[in-house]
């Protein structure tokens, strides 16, 4: 059976052009899976003392088949690809069965990326990913899992400089390095939560495996001797001793990750208008960001490391894939100095300065403060609603633990909201829209205006009446959806007509026009020539949108 999967039909294939198989070593990585359930079976034995139950010998077992299912159709997978770059285009062919040929046109490729696991990397392979910037499916993307490392390079290389001959892209000589690791940024890596995080789901994960083999982890030996010695201690003293032991096995796993994950880094602009990371210890990482397709950063602050002074830089840019590939392939940077990450983005953007940075950011009105208090009280008191609730019906000493929570809760979530607050700012500076929000991570989003396909304006009833609303700037690139939160009313509807002019003016109505004319002012608008931007929008409409709840235009790119 033939099943044609290509992204392009190909035309005309050059028959003189031999195909190429993977690399014979990719039998040994393949193999090598069978090495999990012996691993599995040692530990089982060595955790229970060398004695295993029915249950664990079906679980041992299954995993076992599982294992051996998995290499041999990984071995056929070898044995029948093949691959080659002809004439205009890079063809695959894969499958016994069901055969597949699949195609991309050198022009479609967006990125060349190589990826090599630890076991790619014993044996000297690596993985080439070659993808058309397809947002929506994982079947635009050619991938060689098994060739060798220089294979890799030189297959990167060529499909890079035959996609700009045939693209007719010019070459571009401002080759350099952009930035580099520098190990004084390892500082930055335990302020995360991710490592405490990592732990807990680790024992969750060890010990429902456990319990899936009918074995208690609880009656194990070692386990009996911790339990005996918290129980020889107070309370409060346990508690603490384990939240020190879980922050510290979580920095240290943090440590680690930031080890793994950014070893080698360098970030560097190469021939033809490309971006490329590199990075990474047992996986190394090769990622291709063309920069044509680049359309603004975004500065990520999460709270502990915006107290350390730190921030790492995402690009905004389409043809990286899906939502999820977005995530693994946008980062610049890893966690660093929040001037070094001003400098990338400036180098990036091939700015002087780096958009992100303006401090003339417009702050947000006091109604955007009203709304996040209202919102801290609102969770303080449904949190103390809980243990006073319980405390009525069941139990009278759980009156004094919600009383507890307000007291506590209660200036931690109004510091909260005066700090989401403040984080909140908007602005035009050069050809980028700037927005800033968020919480417990700040992030600051320099977005190009000629990359905004569309306007979207909403307002909720609690933004109604407190005449604010919300704008959404539609894009092609990232996250798709970047948003100016809780702007005025007037001063939201100039922002998007200085931003992308005339993009919205269709949807308005002059003021004093139709049943709006006076709900716009009521609405909390100043009126004509209220804007404080200025603009087509601030002096010739009311500042209103013609649908109350959410309004926009989208333009071809």
């Amino acid at each position: 059976m033939t099943q044609q999967t290509a992204v392009d039909r190909p035309v005309d294939a050059d028959p003189a052009e031999p195909w190429q198989r993977l690399n014979a070593r990719l039998i040994l990585v393949q193999l090598s899976i069978l090495a999990a359930p012996a691993a599995s079976f040692a530990g089982t034995l060595l955790i229970t003392g060398g004695t295993l139950n029915l249950q664990s010998l079906i679980t041992l077992g299954s995993l076992l088949i599982t294992a051996c299912v998995i290499t041999g159709i990984s071995l056929m997978r070898f044995l029948t690809t093949r691959y080659r770059i002809t004439g205009d285009r890079i063809e695959l062919r894969s499958g016994l069965l069901f055969r597949s040929h699949r195609s991309i046109r050198l022009d479609r490729i967006r990125g060349v990326d190589l990826t090599a696991n630890p076991v790619h990397r014993v044996f000297g392979l690596t993985s080439v990913r070659i993808g058309t910037g397809d947002q929506t499916s994982s079947s635009r993307r050619l991938s060689l899992d098994g060739v060798s490392k220089a294979q890799g390079a030189e297959l990167r290389q060529r499909l890079l400089s035959r996609r700009d001959a045939v693209t007719g892209h010019p070459g571009d000589d401002d080759d350099h390095t952009i930035a580099d690791l520098d190990w004084a940024w390892i500082r930055y890596a335990p302020l995360t939560i991710w490592g405490v995080g990592g732990v807990l789901l680790g024992v969750g994960t060890v010990y429902r495996t456990l319990h899936e083999m009918r074995i208690d982890p609880l009656e194990l030996g070692f386990v009996k001797g911790i339990e005996h010695r918290y129980g020889s201690v107070p309370l409060w003293f346990g508690v603490l001793v384990t939240v020190v032991i879980l922050v510290v096995i979580g920095a240290v796993g943090s440590t680690a990750t930031f080890t793994e994950g950014w070893y080698g880094y360098r970030l560097e602009r190469e021939d033809g208008g490309t971006l490329r990371v590199l990075r990474g210890l047992l996986v190394t990482r090769s990622v291709t960001i063309e920069e044509q397709r680049l359309r603004g950063v975004e500065l990520g602050e999460t709270m502990l490391l915006r107290w350390a002074g730190g921030a790492r830089l995402n690009a905004v840019a389409s043809g990286l894939g899906d939502r999820d590939e977005n995530r693994k392939r946008r980062m610049l940077t890893p966690p660093v100095p929040r001037a070094e990450a001003l400098r990338v983005a400036a180098d990036v953007l091939g700015e002087s300065q780096s958009p992100t940075s303006a401090a003339e950011l417009t702050p947000h009105p006091r109604s955007a403060l009203r709304r996040r208090v209202n919102r801290a009280l609102t969770a303080t008191v449904l949190i103390s609603a809980v243990p006073a609730l319980l405390g009525a019906l069941l139990w009278t000493p759980l009156l004094y633990v919600a009383a507890a929570c307000a007291v506590v809760l209660l200036p931690v979530t109004l510091a909260l909201a005066h700090d989401a607050y403040r984080t909140l700012g908007h602005g035009l500076h050069g050809r980028y829209l700037v927005t800033r929000y968020g919480t417990f991570s700040h992030r600051t989003v320099a977005l190009q205006r000629e990359g905004i396909i569309g306007i979207g304006v909403s307002r909720s009833l609690f933004q109604r009446r407190s005449g604010l609303l919300t704008l959404t700037a539609t894009t092609a690139a990232g996250d798709h959806k970047y948003k100016v939160r809780d702007v005025t009313v007037t001063d939201g509807l100039a922002l998007a007509e200085r931003a992308v002019p005339g993009l919205l003016a269709p949807f308005l109505e002059p003021a004093g026009a139709g049943s709006y004319g006076g709900a716009a002012a009521s609405g909390g608008a100043s009126g004509a020539g209220g804007g404080s931007h200025g603009g087509p929008i601030g002096h010739g409409f009311a500042g209103r949108a013609r649908s109350s709840g959410h309004g926009g235009h989208r333009r071809r790119r």
